[in-house]
């Protein structure tokens, strides 16, 4: 689950990967050059549709990287991880920390987005939840990359005593990795100011493009995981929204599958899938399920991994 080689028989397709990174740099270098020079407003609104939807692939390519599933060797592994991760733009280590941290703590009382607890705020979940299906969860991890450099402190279980599911994840965080994640942060920064300095984007061109695809990442990260079972690695569902984005978002998808099997490379999954749990549902009807809100309940389950340090 946290790092380790591919099962036999499901090898990592390091040179589609790679050719998969190729054209994602491509695409990204084509959409600022369309971004500073178009002039009208619906052309810059196609745009930030498109672009939402192509980065979504580069977090899919992100997520292998996390893995340790995007490249054979893991030192080149990590280190096209961390490139790709600019463009989110996020730190690595911290989203990498943070997704698998997700994979030890999915459906226990530490990550339950959708339900709230005797003694919680209700309204603060209500918020929580409303803000990951509106976009305002991509906000906040954006801003990760300025909070590791001018407040890393902030960043401790003891300040979010209020918040079960934060303080879950800042305890596992480890502090080992803070300066490299600073310096992440930092240079994720520099390159999109250094972007929309020197090819003169407006400024409204960037932001749209990004609010696009902040809304359509930030609105799928609990969409897999809303109402499933609360079992650490069956509490996910598999959906389908249409072939080609399907495979575009690298199966993506086939999220219980990957849960189930973490280091099974994507273009696997659907065949596991499809033998072991076919059933998916539709993805839009999944998102549309979540504005019910949480809900309250009695059932706690532990986290069995809770005090686990993610490298």
């Amino acid at each position: 689950m946290i790092a380790s080689k591919p099962p036999r028989g499901y090898a990592i397709p390091n040179g589609v990967n790679a050719a998969i990174v190729l054209l994602q740099l491509a695409g990204f270098a084509v959409a600022v050059f369309l971004a500073a020079r178009l002039t009208i407003w619906w052309h810059v609104v196609l745009l930030a549709l498109a672009f939402g939807l192509y980065m979504n692939s580069v977090y899919s390519i992100i997520h292998e990287a996390e893995h340790g599933i995007l490249l054979s060797n893991r030192r080149l592994n990590d280190a096209v991880g961390m490139l790709m991760a600019l463009l989110f733009p996020a730190p690595f280590h911290l989203i990498r920390q943070g997704h698998i941290g997700h994979h030890l703590r999915n459906r226990s009382d530490d990550e339950a987005f959708d339900l709230y607890f005797d003694g919680e705020h209700v309204v603060w979940k209500h918020l929580q939840l409303y803000g990951i299906l509106t976009g305002m969860y991509y906000l906040v991890v954006v801003l990760s990359n300025l909070v590791v450099l001018v407040v890393p402190y902030v960043m401790n279980r003891k300040h979010f005593a209020f918040d079960r599911p934060s303080a879950a994840f800042m305890a596992s965080l480890n502090p080992g990795r803070i300066r490299i994640i600073q310096y992440e942060g930092l240079a994720a920064i520099l390159l999109h100011a250094a972007v929309i300095w020197l090819l003169h984007i407006p400024l409204w061109h960037y932001l749209a493009m990004y609010a696009s695809f902040g809304f359509m990442w930030s609105a799928m990260q609990y969409v897999h995981h809303y109402g499933t079972e609360r079992h650490v690695t069956r509490g996910a569902r598999n959906l389908w929204i249409f072939a080609p984005l399907d495979r575009l978002w690298l199966n993506h998808n086939w999220h219980q599958t990957h849960h189930e099997h973490p280091t099974i490379p994507w273009p696997f999954l659907p065949a596991v899938g499809r033998t072991e749990n076919p059933r998916r549902g539709f993805l839009p009807w999944a998102y549309l399920r979540m504005w019910r809100g949480p809900r309250h309940t009695h059932e706690h389950v532990e986290n069995k991994y809770a005090g686990r340090i993610v490298d």
